[in-house]
């Protein structure tokens, strides 16, 4: 198994800061361990017990902690399962296989399973986005409905603002700090996103991202999505041109109900209240 940390004692150290975070939780969670064929998962459980399922996957070098600023909004409606992914820090197991394998449908089939799901709805931001697609497309009777938040898999990824995230790690935390500033440019800056980025700065101190391309998903094939779909793109998204997304995702699911925020970025602000209507409107 490929060490996802530089060293032992970084990974203790956020995970230490994981768990300081998770304290900060707004809503009443049950936190679990969930068994898998790639090993342990963690997720946080939080909102109505009879409210409809979600399962919310983030993105890389995220955890379920990312979901903190929005889980009120979200846990209101929803029974939200914010799960850590495989290979991503936190508190799941560090296996990390190919992006374009069928691994990461099963683990999703175990994750439902442990929960006792039939089905849920799945709620992917950035590469947790490319999961939910994925999942989706190839387990269509367990995935009820789709909301996504400047998902992978869908426009080009941009390149040039790899190349500075590559030379801003040799200047160490100050890279660090310039690179998360471009990420989030057009997020607001509100306690919960701060503790959230600082807690990501912290985290990529230790941790060793995914270096892979990621899969792209050809409209040909987006148009197999037979559930209903919501997407949120921000149009300054350094990281991945999300015109482009807005625009396939369109050609491909006509019905879907696709919009672009001009003025936002990566960490798209203002989705969550739409979304929850959303989820909740399309009860599997």
């Amino acid at each position: 198994m490929t060490a996802i940390y530089r060293s032992a004692a970084g990974a203790a150290a956020v995970r230490e800061r994981y768990d300081t975070l998770l304290d900060r939780w707004p809503v009443p969670a049950e936190r679990r361990t969930l068994a898998t064929r790639l090993g342990d998962t963690f997720a946080v459980v939080s909102g109505p017990v009879d409210a409809p399922p979600v399962v919310a996957l983030q993105g890389s070098g995220g955890t379920a902690a990312h979901w903190l600023p929005d889980i009120a909004t979200l846990a209101g409606r929803l029974r939200v399962y914010a799960v850590d992914a495989p290979g991503e820090p936190g508190r799941t197991v560090e296996a990390r296989p190919p992006l374009g394998s069928t691994a990461y449908a099963e683990w999703l089939d175990d994750v439902l399973d442990e929960l006792e799901l039939p089905h849920a709805a799945f709620l992917g931001t950035s590469l947790g986005g490319w999961w939910a697609l994925d999942y989706a497309l190839r387990r269509p009777a367990r995935a009820a409905a789709l909301a996504l938040v400047n998902p992978a898999g869908i426009g080009r990824r941009r390149i040039a603002p790899l190349l500075k995230f590559a030379a801003y790690g040799l200047l160490g935390e100050r890279g660090r700090r310039r690179s998360l500033a471009m990420v989030a440019q057009g997020s607001p800056a509100d306690p919960g996103r701060r503790a959230v980025g600082e807690f990501t700065l912290a985290t990529f101190e230790h941790f060793k991202p995914r270096l892979e391309a990621i899969p792209v998903f050809p409209v040909e094939r987006l148009r197999a999505l037979a559930m209903p779909v919501q997407a949120h793109f921000g149009a300054r998204d350094v990281l991945l041109d999300q015109r482009d997304a807005a625009a396939k995702l369109r050609a491909a699911l006509p019905a879907a109900d696709v919009r672009l925020a001009e003025d936002a970025g990566h960490f798209l602000p203002g989705w969550a209240g739409s979304a929850a209507e959303f989820l909740d409107g399309n009860r599997s």
